[in-house]
């Protein structure tokens, strides 16, 4: 004969719910949220850490309760009675806003709170939300493209006349902004630009032979414009490869960046061309960092570039790609990228392409001249060569602080005039992004006179130092 006892444990209920609830966080913030567009989720975690069962009604109360929404334990609700939470137990409550659009163009405050009521124990959590209404830009056409057997629609937003943006409200851009052929868009000082996920601007039609199209983008020091994905939260302040690109198209011409911030996205820059006499684009006194592939990707293009920054890219800072016309002076070019292994050295020369056909096809590198430039990074050799002897490859060091270390380029060459090769440039500190050089720096005073007579911050280049920054004692 066999006998089996059962053993049960008797739920305790605290009948007074006299027992306090503990919370991951006292207060909810959400930074900057655009009108319309959701916000991300938040969590708080509600937990029991009494002996006994606790049961409470949860309300989101306040006068801005229709913006938020809340995810109780799996139950989309902004109320919701008699909710058990067990002994040295916990619960999750998932936490979204939406603003609404208020025609203001300062930033404003959401505040709510979130209400816990358990007998006569009242416990509260503050949601407070920054609110921001902006310029949406979203598509408004679309082109067709054949792909095969089938055709497909890509949608933009059109600006198929001269427009400018202002600074007055912050402009998102969702999907991609097309600059239509023999139009402008001017950028004024100050404006800050958020991209979508997968969104960017490209300047010139893809669909229009005629490509043309100009973006001028006339920033100040101290009123920069800025470039950067949407999500302002703090977990992507610094995340790379949350947009696409700035494109210009073949035919796309006098394109100018002065004073630009180009952050966070996959490629800065991106310009195609197509022989003409025009540059390309022009930039100054500009950053571009944390792209997640290339900072500044020419393909046969003309760039000229002064007090440009560019660090922190998952393959090159600048890729002077399938030949092309370039010249940079003043620049700094720092890649210490350690999201993941960074196989690519910082800068690319090259001069010929492979075709699907699987031939190789050749195109003049007709120069690439760096004057007072500094090109360094953790990797020990920061530029790859790559040259096709059936086509020009013109290149121009010209007192320049370079890393080189394992290069079987040589250094004593006419390509490299009074450099500096394989000495660390010091700047204060890499790792944080500051690029200025210390007082001990070879780079300071080791540059060769230019008409680039200011730094990127405005200082006087009176005995040049080699680099975007001019040393301040």
């Amino acid at each position: 004969m066999c006998f089996v006892f059962f053993s049960c444990k008797k739920e305790t209920v605290d009948t007074n719910n006299s027992g306090s609830l503990n919370f991951s966080n006292d207060t909810i913030t959400f930074d900057t949220v655009f009108a319309s567009v959701g916000s991300i989720t938040k969590i708080l975690k509600v937990y029991n850490n009494n002996e006994n069962d606790i049961y409470t009604d949860i309300e989101l109360k306040g006068v801005s309760a229709a913006n938020f929404r809340i995810n109780i334990d799996g139950v989309p609700s902004n109320s919701l009675n008699n909710v058990n939470i067990p002994s040295k137990d916990s619960i999750f409550i998932f936490i979204e806003v939406t603003i609404n659009p208020s025609n203001n163009t300062l930033p404003y405050i959401l505040s709510d709170s979130l209400v816990f009521t358990s007998g006569s124990k009242k416990q509260s959590i503050k949601l407070i939300a920054w609110g921001q209404d902006a310029y949406f830009h979203t598509a408004n056409t679309y082109g067709e493209i054949l792909s095969g057997s089938d055709t497909i629609r890509f949608y933009y937003h059109q600006i198929n006349s001269n427009e400018t943006w202002t600074n007055d409200k912050p402009h998102v851009i969702y999907g991609y902004v097309v600059i239509e052929p023999n139009c402008i868009l001017n950028i004024n000082p100050g404006a800050n630009i958020y991209l979508h996920h997968n969104s960017g601007i490209i300047v010139g039609n893809p669909f229009n032979p005629n490509f043309g199209g100009t973006i001028k983008i006339n920033g100040e020091l101290g009123n920069e414009v800025t470039f950067q994905g949407d999500r302002l939260d703090q977990w992507y302040k610094e995340l790379p490869g949350q947009w696409d690109r700035i494109w210009m198209m073949p035919g796309s011409i006098n394109n100018e960046i002065n004073y630009a911030i180009i952050k966070n996205g996959t490629i800065g820059i991106h310009a195609d061309s197509v022989a003409n006499n025009n540059p390309t684009v022009k930039i100054s006194n500009s950053i571009i960092e944390n792209m997640s592939s290339i900072g500044i990707l020419g393909q046969g293009a003309t760039i000229n570039a002064e007090n440009l920054l560019i660090n922190e890219c998952g393959q090159y800072t600048l890729a002077c790609n399938i030949g092309g016309t370039y010249d940079f002076t003043h620049c700094t070019f720092a890649n210490y990228w350690n999201y993941n292994s960074r196989k690519n050295p910082s800068i690319l020369l090259n001069n010929y392409y492979e075709g699907i056909d699987g031939n190789i096809y050749s195109r003049n590198l007709e120069k690439a001249k760096f004057t007072n430039c500094i090109i360094y990074g953790s990797l020990s050799n920061e530029i790859s060569f790559q040259e096709d002897n059936s086509a020009n490859f013109n290149y121009d060091f010209d007192h320049c602080l370079i890393r080189l270390e394992n290069s079987p380029i040589n250094i004593n060459s006419s390509n490299f005039k009074n450099c500096i090769i394989n000495q660390n440039p010091i700047f204060l500190d890499p790792y944080y992004k500051n690029y200025k050089t210390t007082q001990q720096s070879p780079a300071n005073n080791s540059g060769t006179q230019t008409n680039v007579l200011l730094d990127i911050e405005g200082n006087f280049r009176t005995n040049p130092d080699i680099g975007v920054y001019e040393f301040q004692d």
